[in-house]
């Protein structure tokens, strides 16, 4: 039977690398997956899901007025019998959206497999991680670290010199540069104001 899945996380966890190497093990299977990609996030370009370690696919934008049965109904009318539906940034689902993909489950017998972030730069969730959270089959966290070598649950928005912000939009495209990941410790820390993030640098090359 095929299931609903929910692989959350902090930033900078690997969420996106995951969802590819997971297509990556359909495709080398011979069996067709289809990648859907908010609209919103185009830091890519638009319609494509890329990892920081430089991985890229091909998505299906969608905007949080599509219905997602109705998309991957008409991908297969098109292309053919699909083996997975992978979505990336899903938090940025609306909660109608999620129920659509567990009729993509239920009614399709297709898994869905959904990466995305638990919780927001204030430690609330997002729309679409709290109906995973509720309605997914099965529940997975990809773990990271936080700079003080503690697991990181949390994601501070910063400014350009590390002070972490409390106020503004829920949604605001960022990567490395706007957002870090911490403990549930540091993050009252720096919400209290005492202490600034640096944000993430690239890695070093292999022996610096």
């Amino acid at each position: 039977m095929a299931k609903l899945y929910f692989y959350y996380s902090a930033m900078n966890a690997g969420k996106t690398t995951t969802l590819l190497q997971s297509a990556h093990n359909y495709r080398e299977r011979g069996m067709r997956v289809a990648i859907l990609t908010p609209a919103l996030d185009d830091r890519a370009g638009s319609g494509t899901v890329a990892s920081r370690i430089g991985l890229k696919a091909d998505g299906i934008r969608f905007g949080r007025e599509d219905d997602l049965l109705r998309t991957i109904d008409a991908n297969i009318d098109i292309h053919g019998p699909l083996n997975c539906v992978l979505v990336d940034e899903a938090q940025f689902l609306t909660k109608s959206q999620v129920w659509q993909l567990s009729e993509v489950v239920d009614a399709r017998n297709i898994p869905v497999l959904c990466y995305g972030l638990r919780t927001d730069f204030r430690g609330e969730l997002f729309e679409g991680s709290s109906a995973l959270l509720a309605w997914a089959d099965e529940l997975q966290e990809i773990k990271t670290i936080c700079h003080t070598g503690s697991k990181a649950i949390m994601t501070v928005r910063v400014d350009e010199v590390g002070r972490a912000l409390a106020d503004g939009p829920q949604v605001e495209i960022g990567g490395n540069d706007r957002y870090v990941s911490v403990s549930r410790r540091e993050f009252k820390k720096v919400m209290r104001g005492e202490g600034e993030i640096a944000p993430l640098q690239p890695p070093l090359p292999l022996g610096e």
